[in-house]
């Protein structure tokens, strides 16, 4: 499927999107999840026994990916966030590539999976971290209560988050050998539900739906939110909680050398065989 193709809807605003994240790193940006990120996925390469001489960073926010790759990677190519979602990779170009907290940003995943299984020699890795699962659930509800309420009714304030099996589907779809997805759950915990906000606008990660209200929320209703998540999802010292879903999710480009899962009927021995030894 083509970025941006008339079958992927169109649920963020990337230029908008573009002018947060600026705004954000102008400002000095919150980067607690990105520095977790980018330590675990230096951890992760560890895991890997095998080297890389060429890799990209595609849309990472910061630089922290990129420099947790240094040595580890022969070259790295930091690909600067871009409205489109074309990426000018030139085909079986990359050992590696990697995304850190940037495809949850992405109208046509499908589109960008596969520019990047075509941008992967035989054998190149996809290593990305994205958010998803229950990611701000505690606020999603907190405003969709507060908005019936006050207003009669909710609007699109938080992104949906795709989870672990579509995600694993759609590496399969993009052609990726041994696709692999798990969630690093992480919980923070604030003051208030300002306090949370106030960090989001710094990751530059506030409403960019394109169905998003236009208008500033009332003071009434923003009140409202944060009494009701202070009610349904604070500790007993009365901070709040917020979770966030790391999904990582890891991919090779086919090669001959990977292990194949076996024909069907090729077994060398049956179920069957195998639970009537255990019963003697």
């Amino acid at each position: 499927m083509a970025p941006n193709s008339p079958t992927a809807p169109i649920l963020f605003d990337r230029a908008l999107l573009g002018a947060r994240l600026a705004r954000a790193q102008r400002k000095g940006a919150v980067t607690f999840l990105l520095e977790r990120a980018a330590e675990d996925m230096a951890d992760r390469l560890l895991a890997v026994s095998r080297s890389f001489s060429a890799a990209a960073d595609v849309w990472t926010p910061d630089a922290g990916v990129a420099d947790a790759l240094r040595g580890r990677v022969g070259a790295v190519e930091t690909i600067a966030f871009t409205e489109s979602e074309a990426l000018a990779l030139a085909p079986e170009s990359l050992d590696l590539a990697v995304s850190a907290l940037a495809l949850q940003f992405v109208n046509d995943l499908p589109g960008v999976l596969a520019q990047l299984r075509r941008a992967l020699k035989p054998d190149g890795l996809l290593l990305a971290a994205m958010l998803g699962g229950d990611t701000l659930t505690e606020l999603r509800q907190s405003f969709a209560a507060a908005e019936a309420e006050c207003e009669g009714g909710a609007s699109p304030r938080v992104a949906p988050f795709a989870d672990l099996r579509d995600i694993g589907a759609l590496l399969q779809r993009a052609g990726f050998a041994l696709p692999v997805t798990d969630v690093d759950r992480v919980v923070v915990r604030y003051a208030n539900a300002f306090s949370l906000m106030r960090d989001l606008r710094s990751m530059g990660a506030t409403n960019v739906l394109r169905e998003r209200r236009r208008i500033p929320t009332r003071r009434a209703t923003l009140l409202r939110m944060a009494q009701i998540y202070a009610e349904r999802f604070a500790d007993g010292d009365g901070r709040i909680r917020a979770t966030f879903d790391i999904v990582w999710l890891s991919g090779w480009a086919p090669h001959h050398s990977q292990p194949k899962p076996l024909k069907p009927g090729s077994a060398k021995a049956s179920l069957e065989a195998a639970v009537k030894s255990t019963k003697r």
